[in-house]
């Protein structure tokens, strides 16, 4: 007899059954993103909007310090140029027209005979000759002085050799006009008065020059030093050969400045120079104020800017020597 009983289970095996696959529809159900315990679904939208604001504010940063910058330079050339284009309009003035109110910045009348009336009074000529011959003579000492002295406080060993160099660089604070009594007394007695060697010899310092070269001299590769010495080069030979080659950007800066200080020298050259005989181009210049009344400053502008282009013309050949010279020596120092 079957079992009725709906509460025994029944114990004929149920019949199997196999699952068919499903027909394809054509369609797929999307993967799932997956999902980063940290962040919630628009974090990535969140960043890149706040990287971008970041970015766009940093730009911004940049931009107006590069406005900033453009103004400051700006603002320094026409402090610049601006005397500069008030000597080279006076230069071209009449006297009338240079003392007129309002001034005038166009010259009316145009006046080029200041320059011929400069070259021919003051005996321009005989003043700008004395000028170069004090100019390079100074310029030669100090670059040979300079350079052999900072040679050897940079790779000779001697006791004191530390002491020595403070010295030397500690005359940069002294100021020159302390010493004019004293230089004046010494080439006095030498009977040196109204002379070149008065003028020359003591402008011949070169704390700024041994300084300088020093300083380019010791950030030189020992390796290229020891190799020429290894190669049996001697003392001389490896500086003229190895090191002053290296040297050239420096030197050529230590060649400008010391050439534009000795051409503006005024001082000393005015108090060793009782005639016109040695005096330098600066101190002729004052032959053309006029002390009894009131200046012509058509032709003193004229011989300032005559006398300013010699070492325009140099500053414009060797610029970029001495800019290159000057930034190598700060950033390897």
């Amino acid at each position: 007899m079957r079992n009725t009983d709906p509460t025994t289970p029944s114990t004929t095996a149920a019949p199997s059954t196999t699952t068919t696959p499903r027909a394809s529809t054509g369609t797929t159900s999307p993967a799932p993103l997956p999902s980063h315990p940290d962040r919630t679904p628009g974090t990535n939208d969140v960043e890149m909007g706040r990287d971008r604001r970041r970015a766009l504010k940093q730009a911004n940063g940049l931009l107006g310090m590069k406005v900033l910058g453009y103004l400051g330079a700006l603002l320094a050339a026409l402090v610049i140029a601006l005397p500069l284009y008030f000597v080279v309009v006076t230069s071209f003035k009449t006297h009338p027209d240079i003392y007129s109110d309002p001034i005038s910045w166009i010259p009316h009348p145009f006046a080029p005979e200041n320059y011929s009336y400069v070259w021919n009074e003051v005996d321009f000529g005989q003043f700008l000759r004395n000028s170069v011959v004090i100019t390079v003579v100074l310029t030669v000492v100090k670059v040979v002085l300079g350079v052999l002295s900072a040679y050897a406080f940079a790779f000779l060993r001697f006791p004191g050799r530390n002491v020595l160099f403070l010295l030397v660089v500690g005359t940069l604070m002294v100021p020159n006009e302390i010493t004019i009594i004293s230089n004046y007394a010494a080439v006095a007695q030498l009977g040196w008065r109204d002379s070149f060697p008065g003028i020359i010899v003591p402008l011949a310092g070169v704390a700024f020059g041994t300084y300088l070269m020093r300083n380019h001299f010791l950030s030189l590769p020992t390796e290229i030093l020891e190799a020429a010495t290894m190669d049996g080069a001697g003392f001389l030979r490896t500086l003229f050969r190895v090191v002053l080659p290296m040297s050239w950007p420096t030197l050529m800066a230590f060649v400008l400045i010391t050439a534009v200080t000795e051409w503006n020298q005024y001082l000393w050259p005015f108090l060793m120079s009782d005639t016109g005989r040695v005096a330098p181009l600066q101190v002729g210049l004052t032959l053309l104020q006029n002390n009894e009344g009131p200046t012509n400053w058509g032709p003193v502008m004229a011989g300032t800017l005559l006398a300013s282009i010699p070492m325009i013309v140099i500053f414009l050949l060797l610029q970029r020597s001495m800019i290159k010279g000057l930034t190598a020596g700060a950033v390897k120092g």
